[in-house]
């Protein structure tokens, strides 16, 4: 057993109120995220607009707070209006994104629809890669206005009474990437010119919405961080966040330098509101921009060849290479196969939440989380069936328990060193010096007073005594701890086995003089509860 890890925590170490749209998810027609397990017309418990009743049902006992949809990649070359009103005359198009047919009989209604049935917020993407202002425009009178014009009254007659209230609206999905359909990553300005323009003229059509500027794709981008100041400089005035992506990997078996990613995260974050709060002084505003991480994910990836001496090449090689072997693909919704992450449940689920994790411990900037796979977190699901992973334990104690107040926490602990190391030609990573074994964030409900505080062991060889120092909250008293651990890295709760792993929950923690003493176990997900 290692070290003793002491960890403080006082009321007064304010962060900033947690946006309970932090934990958050991701949507986008790729594989069978859409074909397959949203939609499946064959399932036995598909409704009347083909949507999987058990999918949506799993999910809503989660209260996920909102998803982000409908993409991604693919919005960038979607016709949003081919894919209204009946199905029989809607349009199928080709989509260069994913080499694959869109046969749209999920449209702009069936998402929007869909996230009602489950309960959640959508937060829309527009398509500013091959879309005009126009469509702009006439998405938002489709979707929002009351009615009594061209656009509000089809979505009327297309089913649909009421306006959808669709709050947030991205301006584009990684307008920086040279992959992507219509890319400005050539002309920051003008896209931050084109965005400025799009943002007012659909508040100006509902002005109760929000909008999200796209950021750089990756801290890995040749033009990161100049793409942003370039873009916000046009348009900081019309926007109010500024989205972002990152998708952390690490070699196989390096557990370490997994659940160590947060702190590129953090490197990330650190330069983005830096980055905000320079173009709020430049233009002598007195808005601060907020920040939303709309993709994120933590992955094993194994090695690939680097090519030295390419430099700024290297991002672009991939995205020039036209293949005329490449085939289209018409995805079959009733025929997909589950995708199961490498190294089984528990390492997939600490990965994810050691960036929501971090994420809180900046939640007075980042007020959005979309987690790329979040809705398979929160639902595991086959051609048949769906059941809860690991992640769904670690995923929903965020969204119960995480609300209120981030507290900065300070956490005395043994450190270990991550060496640097590159994936490929753009995931290359400086090394880490001093990274905490254990890892923790800690929100205060003052409501309720409850304080929740949620600790990662990093470390998969020892176990770690803890002491949760509250003596700044004056009457706190213990109530439960909640623990997630698996003997096994490589198990995978299923269907037919769907209680490898779960969490145990504990009352007998020592708690003495405000000071709470447990142990946690390797690689290992707890929260601990407060009522003050």
């Amino acid at each position: 057993m290692g070290q003793t890890a002491k960890i403080v925590i006082h009321p007064s170490f304010e962060i900033g109120e947690i946006s309970p749209r932090l934990f958050s998810t991701f949507l986008e027609p790729i594989g069978t995220m859409v074909n397959g397990t949203m939609y499946n017309p064959k399932h036995p418990t598909a409704d009347a607009n083909g949507f999987r009743r058990d999918f949506i049902d799993a999910l809503k006992t989660t209260g996920m707070p909102a998803c982000r949809l409908p993409g991604g990649n693919f919005v960038s070359g979607w016709e949003w209006k081919d894919s209204i009103g009946p199905k029989a005359g809607r349009k199928v198009h080709l989509d260069p994104a994913w080499y694959q047919y869109i046969t749209n009989d999920v449209g702009h209604d069936e998402y929007l629809q869909w996230a009602e049935a489950v309960g959640t917020e959508p937060l829309y993407t527009v398509n500013l890669g091959t879309g005009t202002m126009r469509d702009a425009m006439d998405i938002v009178e489709y979707t929002n206005h009351e009615g009594g014009t061209y656009w509000s009254d089809l979505r009327r007659k297309n089913g649909h009474e009421k306006p959808y209230g669709v709050k947030t609206w991205y301006l584009g999905n990684e307008m920086d990437g040279p992959w992507q359909l219509g890319s400005w990553e050539k002309n920051p300005k003008g896209y931050g010119i084109f965005s400025n323009e799009v943002s007012k003229v659909m508040k100006w059509i509902d002005p109760s919405i929000e909008t999200a500027v796209c950021g750089s794709s990756a801290p890995f981008m040749d033009h990161y961080p100049q793409w942003e100041e370039d873009v916000l400089q046009e348009c900081f005035e019309s926007v109010d966040y500024l989205s972002l992506h990152h998708y952390h990997s690490a070699p196989e078996g390096d557990y370490r330098a997994l659940l160590g990613g947060s702190h590129y995260y953090e490197d990330f974050i650190h330069t983005e509101v830096a980055l905000c709060d320079l173009i709020q002084a430049k233009t002598r505003s007195p808005k601060k921009l907020m920040l939303s991480l709309d993709e994120y994910g933590a992955m094993i990836r194994p090695n690939s060849p680097l090519h030295p001496g390419y430099g700024p090449h290297n991002l672009y090689r991939n995205h020039y290479v036209f293949n005329p072997e490449k085939k289209y693909i018409l995805h079959d919704p009733d025929r997909m196969n589950h995708r199961f992450f490498p190294g089984g449940d528990m390492i997939h689920a600490l990965s994810m939440a050691s960036i929501q994790l971090a994420l809180v411990r900046h939640a007075d900037r980042v007020k959005i989380g979309c987690m790329t796979g979040g809705l398979g977190a929160l639902c595991a699901s086959d051609h048949d069936n769906v059941w809860r992973s690991a992640s769904f334990y670690a995923f929903t104690d965020m969204i119960k328990y995480c609300r209120g107040t981030s507290l900065r926490t300070s956490t005395t602990c043994e450190t270990y060193d991550m060496p640097g190391y590159a994936i490929d030609d753009t995931s290359q990573y400086t090394g880490k010096e001093g990274v905490p074994y254990v890892d923790v964030a800690a929100a205060y409900d003052k409501e309720a007073k409850k304080v929740n505080v949620f600790v990662i062991n990093r470390n998969a060889d020892s176990s770690y005594p803890v002491e949760l120092d509250l003596k700044g909250f004056e009457g706190c008293n213990f109530v439960a701890k909640r623990e997630l651990y698996s003997a096994s890295l490589e198990v995978s709760n299923s269907f037919d086995l769907p209680d490898l792993i779960k969490p145990v929950i504990t009352t007998d923690c020592r708690m003495e003089d405000g000071v709470c003493r447990a142990d946690i176990k390797p690689l290992s997900w707890n929260v601990f509860c407060f009522e003050a």
